[in-house]
């Protein structure tokens, strides 16, 4: 859970330089590729409402202050899983919420199809990580210890036994 709330912080991290990043990638990426030429036509569009319109920048703040926020949140979880699974719920479900949401706002916004998918997949990893975090709460809640270490000597004997009858 620790890697998604730092993933949380940094993806916000990254949204105050934005420009500086696209100038920083456009760059980097030869616009001779899909995606050098898709991010070459992002900085410019993202340079050039800033010169013009710098306050429209702001929204990337807010964007930066709502990941950083939500990383917040799952200090609760964190700290006492159980009590607050709740905020496991919530995230998976705002994961889930992504994958529609980057398709059919991309679509609108003429973002590339498979510039929506890199989108989609934030919600999938996310989604991964917070339903292994689910998994290991509900084994919490029986009263069960999660396992964290390699498997049991009555497992692997178990194991062979298994084997042996097989």
């Amino acid at each position: 859970m620790s890697f998604f709330m730092i993933s949380l912080f940094l993806s916000g991290l990254t949204a105050i330089p934005i420009e500086r990043e696209l100038r920083f990638l456009s760059r980097l990426i030869s616009t001779e590729t899909t995606i050098g030429a898709w991010i070459d036509r992002v900085y410019v569009a993202v340079s050039n409402t800033n010169l013009q319109f710098p306050f429209l920048s702001y929204g990337y703040d807010w964007l930066a202050f709502a990941h950083f926020m939500l990383a917040i949140l799952f200090i609760g979880p964190w700290k006492n899983p159980v009590r607050n699974k709740w905020v496991i719920e919530f995230g998976i479900i705002a994961c889930l919420a992504v994958i529609p949401f980057a398709l059919i706002a991309g679509h609108f916004r003429d973002i590339p199809f498979n510039w929506r998918l890199i989108d989609c997949s934030f919600g999938v990893v996310g989604f991964a990580i917070l339903l292994k975090v689910y998994q290991l709460i509900a084994v919490m809640e029986r009263g069960e210890e999660p396992i964290k270490t390699a498997p049991s000597n009555e497992l692997k004997e178990h194991e062979n036994q298994i084997i042996n009858h097989a």
